[in-house]
């Protein structure tokens, strides 16, 4: 009721506007304290995004039933983080036909997917078979395919601008799209680079996602 409740006020205020829900995104640098977690070596190698979320599925059973209930009144579309693979989009699809069966709701609702680690960027083709659209979120694409932490201010150099190794993972990505008839959008600091939006715009990409500013 609580999700319903805030998601339904972000959909009214948007007018009409499309309203893209990404499920829960924490772990790593985002902890949630409701959620307790084992102490890890590599937290942002490790259970985090569609991980977390698929190791607790009334978690996500939840959140989903709660999005399934405002896309039936407001245009609503669902975006799954950290997907590495095609038998965990699967898992996600399957839990989303659960909730659509707990609470009878068919409207329509478009699951998309995060594409944030190389491997993903590299399967997109596959992976367009079974999304509907596609977000790149430079900013963890980027340190995954730098080897360089995003919060170590060391490694700035390596994570800053349109690294040519990401570019090509940004094209592989809009290929493998493409083949499906699959929209991409790019999220996290790139997008809101001047001079990388036109080289995003040239490799294909069709959404810019950016803070305000």
């Amino acid at each position: 009721e609580e999700q319903v409740k805030v998601l339904r006020e972000i959909a009214t205020a948007l007018g009409g506007r499309e309203l893209v829900v990404r499920t829960l995104d924490a772990g790593a640098d985002k902890p949630l304290p409701a959620l307790p977690m084992e102490p890890e070596e590599n937290p942002f190698l490790g259970v985090r995004g569609i991980r977390l979320a698929l190791a607790h599925p009334e978690l996500l059973a939840t959140q989903l039933r709660a999005i399934l209930r405002v896309a039936a009144e407001h245009p609503l579309r669902a975006m799954v983080p950290m997907v590495a693979t095609v038998d965990e989009l699967l898992e996600v699809r399957a839990a989303l036909d659960g909730a659509r069966d707990q609470t009878g709701i068919a409207a329509p609702l478009p699951l998309g997917i995060m594409i944030e680690v190389p491997s993903a960027a590299l399967t997109a083709v596959r992976l367009a078979r079974h999304a509907d659209f596609f977000s790149i979120g430079t900013n963890d694409l980027t340190q995954y395919t730098m080897a360089a932490g995003r919060g170590d201010a060391r490694l700035a150099r390596l994570l800053s601008g349109p690294q040519p190794a990401v570019l090509a993972l940004v094209r592989a990505t809009v290929e493998g799209a493409s083949r499906a008839g699959r929209d991409v959008a790019v999220c996290g600091e790139l997008a809101g680079d001047p001079a990388a939006a036109v080289l995003l715009a040239g490799l294909g990409v069709t959404e810019l996602s950016m803070a305000p500013a």
